[in-house]
Order: structure tokens, then sequence, then C-alpha cells
């Protein structure tokens, strides 16, 4: 898909097209283009207020929840390896903080983001930053029906 110079008038019309099993990366200015179904567009800005703009957007839409995924070197950054880090870090934290983020290696997240473009689309907003490590990975799962809820029909399902 072809996104126009504005990233944001691109993602609020991927936005309602995306759901369950769709993925969005707000990523530092070193990531790298990939292939499958991996769309890029760059949004010229600094990192922590377009990640900021984007889980607003995903917290207010109603039909996806955002699943929000760290790189775990993040975690390790000190401002002496990287400058910034750790108000970068802080700064996530504090946008993340009602989202619960989960920090796993860096190679399983593009792992998992290769795997989900095999049959569904990914989105990543690229930005200015330079902290590596500092990239959001969100997965989007049902906004309106729970885990606990599909756990639930599976076993009506089976007959239990």
């Amino acid at each position: 898909m072809a996104y126009p110079s504005d990233w944001r008038s691109g993602f609020r019309h991927t936005l309602p097209l995306f759901g369950h099993r769709n993925w969005i990366v707000v990523s530092d200015a070193a990531y790298p283009a990939q292939v499958g179904a991996i769309e890029v567009v760059a949004a010229g800005e600094d990192h922590l207020p377009v990640v900021r703009e984007v889980i607003a957007a995903l917290t207010e839409a109603p039909h996806v929840r955002p699943v929000v995924w760290l790189d775990a070197e993040l975690d390790a950054l000190t401002d002496e390896l990287a400058p910034g880090a750790a108000a970068t870090r802080a700064s996530l934290a504090e946008v993340l903080s009602d989202l619960a983020p989960t920090s796993v290696p860096h190679a399983e997240l593009i792992q998992r983001l290769g795997k989900a473009a095999q049959d569904f689309r990914v989105l990543i907003v690229k930005t200015n930053g330079v902290v590596p490590y500092s990239s959001v990975f969100i997965e989007l799962d049902c906004g309106y029906w729970s885990p606990e809820q599909e756990a639930q029909l599976r076993r009506i399902l089976a007959g239990g």
C-alpha cells in the first residue's frame, strides 16, 4: 500500500482495516525494511510523540486492543552505551504504563513479525528516534472479545 506523505493520513486509513493478528510497530530510525506484508511509512518525527499518538489512537479504537512488546535489550542499555537510553526508557514506561508491555529479545520480535506478515499485514511507522532497541511492537487483539471469553467459548464448543 502506498502511503500519503503525511503518515497520519495513512495510519488513520489503515487503523479501521486492521484487526486481530495485525501488528503496528513504531520504530527507531535504524529499523530495517523487511519482506512480506510489511508496510513502512516514514513519520519524519521524534519517536516518543509518535508512540504517544499511535497508542492513543489504538486505545480509543473500539475494535482492537493493543498488546505491547518491547525489546528486552532496552532494559540493559545505559546512557554511556546509548545516550538518551534512560530518558527514553522512562518515557516509554510512562506512556505504556496502562498497557503492561512485555519485554522479549529483539530477534524474537523480528521473528514474530516475519511470521505474522506471512498471513497478516504489518505497519511500521518509522521515526527519527536514535536510541537503539526503543521500537514499540504492538500486536493487535480484538477490542470487544477477551481471551477469557474465547477460552469459555472453546470449552462450550468442546462440550464442557
